[in-house]
């Protein structure tokens, strides 16, 4: 049976519409359109949100966990946690995101994630889930020198046979890989990865200008966390940031919790990207929907206060949520709903090369939407088709 949905305002999200109506079925977005031109199926289920805003789900690409799980535990039982979680605010797919551990922990974790992006692939599961679409790295090809709270000791050169090892333990579903350009066999690496489209991104790096320049010839075309673990910008010396924040063909992700980054910066970054080159992750951690506590975050303790995470006097992660990103991006840099939207829905979709079936609410596409209010906060979670 189709289900109709009816709100006074739709965002594709590069389109608005006004008295909008979308029609899916079976999973799938079937129509899309204003309501003087979209003819509503005989006996389907409608529901009238009023004054609400449909928005394509939210995409989170940077995530370690939340409600007191991190993604590498990899049990059903600890990725269902975090993923109710995420899907009661607003967000319907994300990359469970490694950090840096023992290999053969790591591998571990790879089988048990990748296992469960081909169960959500498939379609199977919880429809109260939000679905994984594909691991991200991050760690173990870091900087030393802008490793964060990355352990030091098990960081690693960049390496085709480790890199061969954790893709197959994920048996391929990898989609963003982390890396520092300056590392040893970092352009070696990139160079590979890219050949199979995993979205290579720039990060936890000390990589001056030519080198990061050298990167982006290889294949990297994306920035993680942008500004943080980054070498600064200086006037004389741009490195990583000047390459991010001045070329077109390198997007970046940014946590925008007011605490990673000031939000005069977050302004900065906007400015610098454009709303079609940024994208907004949450770096959450386990604590993220909990009190304030003790956290794991990988293999190491969090402590977590008044929403900052800290492990030896060091940022660890937030606790942040992707609802919560978009209206603080609305916020700090007086950007509207619509485009604080996009930087968390087709913009991520796209760089996952996923954008005809996630991040937009077109006909074909699935029927993952988020009902907001005008002011951002969220009311409803579809996934699948599946009504949160």
């Amino acid at each position: 049976m189709a289900t109709v949905l009816l709100a006074r305002r739709l965002f594709t999200p590069l389109e608005t519409i006004d008295d909008a109506v979308l029609v899916f079925e079976d999973g799938v977005i079937t129509a899309v359109g204003a309501r003087a031109a979209v003819r509503i199926p005989p006996e389907a289920r409608v529901l009238d949100f009023g004054d609400a805003v449909l928005a394509p789900g939210l995409i989170d690409i940077h995530i370690h966990g939340g409600a007191g799980h991190d993604v590498m535990e990899g049990s059903d039982e600890s990725l269902a946690a975090v993923e109710r979680l995420m899907a009661t605010h607003g967000v319907t797919s994300y990359c469970p995101t490694t950090v840096t551990a023992p290999v053969d922990a790591t591998l571990r974790s790879l089988d048990a994630l990748g296992k469960a992006v081909e169960r959500a692939s498939r379609g199977d599961g919880d429809g109260a889930r939000t679905r994984p679409l594909g691991v991200h790295f991050e760690g173990p090809f870091l900087s030393h020198a802008k490793r964060g709270v990355h352990p030091p000791t098990l960081l690693q050169p960049a390496s085709r046979e480790l890199f061969e090892r954790m893709w197959h333990a994920a048996d391929g579903r990898v989609s963003v890989m982390t890396i520092a350009p300056e590392i040893e066999g970092a352009l070696d690496l990139i160079t590979e990865a890219s050949r199979r489209r995993v979205c290579v991104s720039l990060g936890h790096s000390d990589a001056d200008l030519p080198q990061t320049r050298a990167a982006i010839q290889a294949g990297a075309r994306h920035a993680t966390h942008t500004f943080n673990a980054m070498r600064p910008l200086d006037h004389r010396d741009p490195g990583l940031l000047g390459a991010v924040l001045t070329s077109s063909a390198v997007t970046a992700d940014i946590i925008v919790d007011g605490i990673h980054v000031d939000p005069v910066v977050v302004d900065l970054f906007l400015r610098a990207k454009g709303v079609e080159g940024a994208v907004l992750i949450t770096d959450a951690i386990s604590a993220t929907g909990m009190p304030d506590g003790t956290y794991m975050l990988g293999g190491f303790a969090v402590q977590v206060r008044d929403g900052r995470c800290e492990f030896d006097g060091r940022l660890a992660g937030s606790v942040l949520t992707l609802d919560r990103a978009v209206r603080n991006t609305m916020k700090f840099g007086d950007i509207s709903l619509q485009n604080a939207v996009r930087m968390a829905t087709i913009n991520p979709a796209s760089l996952l090369g996923l954008e005809k079936r996630k991040g937009s609410l077109s006909v074909g596409a699935d029927a993952d939407i988020a009902v907001f209010t005008p002011a951002g906060e969220v009311v409803r979670t579809i996934i699948g088709g599946v009504l949160n």
